[in-house]
């Protein structure tokens, strides 16, 4: 039973290593969306059973944020890329480094990952942005602004780029935010975690994957004010 943890966490790395495959085979956003949020409920699964079955071990911290950098990594910063190369043609981004900038999605969640392993602070709750929703950020983005940005590429591209930087310096930030972690199942002991869920729902209802972003983004601005 032991082992049943870096079991998961090896399915968290081979969703990420699908995710991947979506982009760069098939180009495929939906594909990609999934298999992150495949990932990320592996990460969560692990995570609970270590606690369960009380299996923790250094190997199995340090295979987790080798799966994490795959999948809330490297597979959003895929996911962006893709949609960068496309956007910058035609346009006067197209012979410039704009669709590698996505590649700091990536360096910067193994940033963030190395921050956390080494950091006592953040048992109860992060600072920083964590890597699984910087990428579930990324991943419900693009396929949603994707349809609309014929004839706005130049926009488009130049918003990404500004996005980039925000959520890049999100993650390795002393920014408190709270944990999803729940503590029983009291409204006052998880009121925020509650809160959060709920506006996910609402806005996942009405925006689809955008909504998923937008609840990214609220998650951020709850901590700020929980915080004051």
């Amino acid at each position: 039973m032991k082992h049943v943890p870096n079991i998961i966490t090896c399915l968290n790395l081979f969703s990420g290593c699908l995710s991947c495959i979506m982009m760069l085979e098939y180009h495929n956003y939906l594909g990609a969306f999934l298999f992150v949020v495949i990932a990320a409920f592996f990460d969560f699964l692990d995570g609970f059973s270590a606690r369960l079955l009380k299996a923790f071990s250094p190997i199995g911290g340090e295979l987790d944020s080798l799966a994490d950098v795959v999948s809330f990594g490297l597979a959003p910063g895929f996911v962006v890329f893709s949609f960068l190369h496309t956007v910058s043609a035609g346009t006067f981004y197209e012979a410039s480094i704009l669709p590698y900038t996505a590649f700091l999605i990536p360096i910067f969640s193994a940033l963030r990952l190395a921050k956390f392993n080494i950091d006592t602070r953040q048992k109860d709750s992060f600072l920083g942005l964590p890597v699984p929703a910087d990428a579930l950020f990324w991943v419900s983005l693009i396929p949603a602004i994707n349809p609309f940005v014929k004839g706005y590429e130049t926009v488009a591209g130049s918003i990404i780029l500004v996005l980039i930087a925000v959520f890049c310096l999100l993650m390795v930030s002393e920014l408190p935010l709270f944990s999803l972690k729940f503590k029983g199942y009291s409204w006052k002991k998880n009121q925020w975690a509650y809160l959060i869920i709920g506006i996910g729902i609402i806005l996942t209802s009405l925006f689809q994957f955008f909504g998923i972003s937008l609840t990214i983004i609220c998650y951020v601005l709850l901590s700020v004010i929980k915080k004051k």
